[in-house]
């Protein structure tokens, strides 16, 4: 049977978002990489193969994108720097708007797992819409995690006078199992005299989800929400302690707004090297010798480089000694947690989350502490599934239990 080649796709791919899908020779390195290859069809290189030949049906109308975790652990393996993740994005946009958004599950064909997973997504797109965040809560509560604070800081909410902006996050803000990280930030904060604020229940969700749920159309609305009300605050630094939304406001702000932010962008890693550098930290001898070691974020490691500052916070505290996984950095694992899989196929999660438990307790490390709160979230569940005696932590958490 002759196999007839259509350039419209990859011509579409390589406009949305710069890939030249026409640069893979199936070596296959990002599909032996990819942490949930196995549980699809199509593995990331018969993506790109597909995309080279323009069977448009069928990636659309396949579950395999929505596996994808965009973890980027496929450009960390390629050859040519290509990344299938971007492809998966670009897809994601097509089949949300053109075809679920457009008629619904009438044109996803039969799978009853794609079916499933889109009828989530788009719940969640819609959830975001209504409520400004992934719960589906009151956004006026996004401050709720103050409550059990000892002492609340002052000019917590829209202090034009503040050195920098705490952007707080949904899943820190509303999930009350992730409240002990941005206490433990305030918290660390207030010892090192940073003045600080937030934008309270003037935050909206940053995006993301929408984004990887194929909806980066209906994020718009709260990506201008938050510039303007970020910019009409004044302060001259962001911070987030969430690399999604770094990931967010840092690369693809700037891009939707078509011009660069009149703020700084940072993540929560990069205030506590600074600080800790600065001496304006001090930390206590542990209460006796850990193995401590660190699981580097998706969208804060390959996506942002941002690999030595959490590292050498962590090196910097004494009693406990730093081992690095098998796999770290460039290559680590993903915890599981991205890429809204958590929505689409949440059994698949649990799987990739406890291959990464395994690889701390391989070290035999006691702590692991990463810098995220879905990484925190999911590494959790996994070590008590597991049944492992591996305390999940944020780096904000581990940093303000070791101040004195």
């Amino acid at each position: 049977m002759a196999i007839t080649l259509h350039t419209d796709l990859a011509k579409f791919i390589r406009e949305e978002c710069g890939e030249n899908v026409y640069l893979c020779y199936q070596c296959e390195r990002c599909s032996s990489g990819c942490p949930t290859a196995a549980a699809m069809r199509y593995r990331p290189a018969q993506m790109m193969r597909l995309a080279q030949f323009g069977l448009t049906d069928q990636i659309e109308m396949d579950a395999s994108i929505w596996r994808c975790l965009g973890c980027d652990t496929c450009t960390a393996h390629c050859p040519h720097n290509l990344s299938v993740r971007r492809l998966v994005e670009v897809m994601r946009q097509k089949v949300m708007q053109e075809r679920y958004l457009a008629g619904g599950n009438g044109m996803l064909g039969d799978d009853e797992a794609l079916q499933k997973g889109m009828r989530a997504l788009g719940m969640l797109g819609s959830r975001i819409d209504a409520y400004h965040n992934v719960s589906g809560e009151d956004n006026a509560s996004r401050l709720s995690w103050t409550e059990n604070l000892a002492e609340k800081p002052e000019g917590l909410v829209g202090d034009t006078g503040a050195e920098m902006a705490y952007f707080v996050g949904c899943v820190s803000a509303m999930f009350p199992m992730s409240y002990g990280i941005p206490q433990g930030f305030a918290a660390v904060l207030g010892k090192a005299q940073v003045r600080f604020t937030t934008l309270g229940g003037d935050e909206w969700c940053c995006g993301f989800p929408q984004m990887m749920a194929g909806q980066l159309e209906q994020a718009k609305e709260s990506i201008y929400h938050n510039v303007e009300r970020m910019e009409a605050l004044g302060v001259p630094r962001l911070v987030t302690t969430c690399p999604s939304c770094y990931h967010m406001w840092h690369h693809v702000y700037p891009e939707i707004m078509g011009r660069d932010l009149a703020f700084e962008v940072v993540h929560a890693v990069q205030v506590l090297r600074d600080l800790a550098v600065e001496e304006r930290l001090s930390f206590g001898e542990a209460k006796r010798p850990e193995i401590v070691t660190y699981h580097d974020p998706c969208d804060l490691g390959r996506k942002a480089g941002i690999y030595d500052e959490p590292r050498e916070v962590l090196q910097r505290i004494p009693g406990y000694t730093f081992v690095e996984m098998q796999q770290s950095r460039e290559h680590a694992l993903c915890c599981g947690g991205g890429g809204d899989l958590e929505t689409f196929d949440p059994d698949l999660v649990q799987d990739v989350a406890a291959r990464r438990i395994a690889q701390a307790v391989e070290i035999g490390a006691s702590v692991l502490v990463s810098a995220c709160p879905q990484c925190v979230r999911t590494l959790s569940k996994a070590a008590r599934a597991e049944r492992v005696r591996v305390r999940v932590m944020d780096l904000t958490q581990f940093v303000e239990m070791a101040l004195v």
